[in-house]
């Protein structure tokens, strides 16, 4: 069997006895962060009100995107770490991550496994949602 070298690995899917959904929830929380944390290991997409947004704004936005924290019961109910708003010079914004099999032509099968899940992060600004 090949080892992969991503630190973090998931194999089981909810169903399985092996995690319970919480801890399934969980996993996905750590590569949504991981993610959103780095830019690395996924697909980024911005919106065109985002696209032309000037260069220093734009910097803060996707500063603010990387050190998001505020999640709440209410804009994260599952506990997947999915979905952000932030306020930049007083402009609300949303970002969030989709989940789509590896040749995104459908959704992921497994969210908890990086192996058949691409991650799209989305930035928008909110009036565009």
């Amino acid at each position: 069997m090949e080892k992969h070298t991503n630190p973090i690995e998931f194999d089981a899917k909810p169903n399985e006895k092996a995690i319970d959904p919480s801890e399934y929830a969980k996993r996905i929380a750590e590569l949504n962060d991981r993610f959103r944390q780095t830019y690395w290991g996924g697909k980024v997409m911005t919106t065109q009100g985002v696209d032309q947004l000037d260069e220093l704004t734009s910097i803060k936005l996707f500063s603010a995107v990387m050190h998001y924290d505020e999640f709440t019961e209410g804009d994260d109910p599952y506990g997947e770490h999915d979905f952000g708003k932030v306020v930049i010079d007083g402009q609300t914004f949303f970002w969030k991550i989709d989940y789509y099999d590896t040749r995104m032509e459908y959704g992921s099968e497994d969210p908890a496994n990086p192996h058949v899940t691409t991650r799209v992060l989305t930035i928008m600004l909110a009036s565009e949602y």
